[in-house]
């Protein structure tokens, strides 16, 4: 029988816009996911979606069972999250900070859903620039943090995992090398928010362990940092997502650091006590659906 998971995949194929990323939004494996679209056109004598498109592309079938998705699973939705607001209540609020500055770029958006989703949950951003952002969970001046996880203090919910790039001036002398490693950065300066030094994973993963020191400079704006670079001021190490637009129109050049990528994992943190609350789930939930279909080079965290 057609079942709400089933529907529930396509939903999530059409959103990440391959099968590596649905996987990972449902929580799959790759191959439980192939195996539950195999038995899907088993049933329906036929392809779902054609499987060399990008994005995919579905076909008369999958398109017609995506429209009975669309029409029931936002009401099936909704009405979880009405029942939830009258067994948890329906009001409160979640005071966000963030660890990860550059995730503005694609917080608004998910903040715009989730109000549209909780209305009576009131949500903020904590502002300015915090040296230890658990620090807030802990006095109660915050209610969820997104970056780093902190172990099991509090609860933790993984969101997903994205290469930091290095980032340059089109003719910086190291534009010519394919990848870079730490003896690179020997004499450069690096433009990086102003955080210590041990929540910089360029700094703590790469440039300590090989006895490298740099210069650092900090700015707090995106913008200003990718400026400074244009500039030929320093260079940077941030989020692949971050600066993807600069550098398709040739503002900026990146580069890989190391063989295998400089790799770093995104977490929402909450007190213990907040962890069961239906609107913190759901914005987790809305975080990772939203993200797996608008950030390239990610990989949503199980």
């Amino acid at each position: 029988m057609l079942e709400l998971r089933h529907l529930r995949t396509l939903s999530a194929l059409r959103s990440a816009g391959s099968l590596v990323r649905a996987a990972q939004l449902l929580n799959l494996t790759q191959s439980a996911l192939s195996h539950q679209i195999k038995l899907l056109e088993d049933r329906y004598e036929g392809p779902l979606f054609e499987r060399k498109s990008v994005p995919i592309s579905f076909t008369a079938t999958g398109a017609r069972l995506l429209q009975l998705a669309d029409l029931l699973l936002p009401e099936i939705e909704l009405a979880e999250r009405d029942v939830a607001r009258l067994t948890q209540g329906d009001t409160g609020q979640l005071r966000v900070v963030l660890e990860c500055h550059t995730c503005f770029d694609w917080l608004m958006p998910v903040m715009d859903e989730f109000r549209r989703r909780w209305p009576d949950v009131e949500i903020d951003l904590v502002s300015g620039f915090h040296s230890e952002p658990a620090d807030l969970l802990r006095t109660g001046a915050a209610d969820l943090v997104i970056g780093s996880n902190y172990g099991t203090e509090f609860a933790t919910f993984p969101l997903f995992r994205f290469e930091i790039l290095v980032v340059m001036a089109q003719k910086h002398r190291l534009a010519a090398q394919r990848r870079l490693q730490a003896a690179d950065f020997k004499g450069e300066t690096l433009i990086t928010y102003p955080v210590p030094e041990q929540r910089i994973d360029l700094i703590r993963e790469v440039l300590k362990p090989a006895g490298i020191q740099v210069e650092r400079r900090t700015a707090e704006l995106t913008v200003a940092v990718l400026q400074l670079v244009a500039s030929r001021r320093g260079i940077a190490a941030l989020p692949n997502w971050a600066i993807k637009n600069y550098v398709d129109y040739d503002y900026v050049i990146a580069r890989p650091i190391g063989e295998a990528g400089l790799w770093s994992d995104l977490f929402v943190s909450v007190p213990p006590a907040q962890q069961h609350k239906a609107y913190v789930r759901d914005f987790v939930h809305v975080i990772r659906e939203q993200c797996a279909s608008s950030l390239d080079g990610i990989k949503l965290l199980s």
